[in-house]
């Protein structure tokens, strides 16, 4: 007879958005994890199935990114020695940019919050999902895991005390997603970045970045256009991704808004303003990578309002 247990689904998630870097970040309606808590039979928490995954993600709760968040918040509320069963079901690819090891440390928090009944809100508990992806990349910020726990689009005034805003979603926004099936970590792809970036770079982003705010509390589309530009970091990350700027140059040209790399990459991201120029840029992406002999899975997606979500 099997336990009875719950289970929650955390959203993929888009990071950076070409004006942000660290700062700025949506949640997907697709792909996401699946975790799923019940009862244990023994003190503490413990990972008794991991699927989809390959092998490649450890089953010690203190280095899963899902356990780790799980346990952060078992310490808060002093129920380490809670008898719990973790499964994780893997719904995403790795190293895609994507937000794949945030999707496992959102949902395996909420997971637990949802099973336990805490009272603890989302917000509440963003602290230990960061902390819990923190040990997949070595870095603590919020972009990818803040718009998979709380949904929508995350602007992060500071990675530290977690200081974020959601911002409004214009109507009619659509993200077409381009996943090319080349690995990309995230660690090496920040470590390639340079310490020092050009002080009249920083100037224009940073008009660029306040602009692309305006634009989307006005649904101001031509405004979100002309913003969605990234000085700093696409420009260094660009020759990871196979047939970027081809890729960029399709996507402009089939009416998305902008289009830039999606967290550390090899996803890409377009926004645009209605679904078919969406459908456009996803049909582009697939015509040009089977022309260059790469696998590519493409996702259509509306902002998801919710993050993660119990069902």
């Amino acid at each position: 007879m099997s336990k009875s247990g719950i289970k929650v689904f955390a959203p993929a998630s888009v990071a950076n958005v070409a004006v942000g870097f660290d700062i700025l970040g949506f949640a997907l309606e697709k792909p996401g994890d699946e975790i799923i808590i019940r009862e244990g039979s023994k003190p503490g928490l413990v990972i008794t199935e991991i699927q989809g995954a390959g092998g490649k993600l450890p089953y010690d709760i203190k280095k899963n990114t899902a356990g780790y968040a799980a346990y952060r918040l078992l310490e808060h509320i002093g129920e380490t020695d809670r008898p719990l069963e973790m499964e994780i079901h893997k719904k995403m690819p790795f190293g895609s940019g994507l937000g794949s090891s945030a999707a496992s440390a959102a949902g395996g928090v909420y997971a637990v919050n949802e099973f336990l009944r805490t009272g603890l809100s989302k917000q509440d508990i963003l602290r230990f999902a960061v902390e819990g992806e923190q040990i997949a990349d070595g870095a603590f910020h919020a972009d990818n895991v803040g718009p998979s726990l709380l949904g929508g689009m995350i602007l992060i005034r500071d990675n530290e005390t977690l200081d974020i805003k959601k911002l409004h979603i214009p109507p009619w926004l659509y993200a077409a997603v381009i996943y090319p099936h080349v690995e990309v970590l995230t660690r090496e792809s920040r470590g390639i970045l340079k310490s020092e970036v050009s002080f009249k770079d920083v100037v224009r982003q940073q008009g660029n970045l306040g602009a692309f705010v305006a634009g989307m509390y006005t649904s101001d589309y031509g405004l979100i256009s002309r913003s969605l530009q990234d000085l700093l970091v696409e420009p260094q990350r660009a020759h990871l991704i196979p047939h970027f700027y081809e890729m960029k140059n399709a996507a402009l040209k089939a009416g998305a808004l902008g289009f830039s790399i999606s967290g550390a990459g090899p996803s890409m991201f377009a926004l645009c303003d209605n679904s078919n120029n969406a459908e456009n840029v996803l049909e582009a992406a697939e015509k040009l990578y089977k022309i260059n002999k790469v696998p590519v899975t493409t996702y259509l997606s509306r902002i998801n309002h919710e993050g993660a979500i119990r069902f």
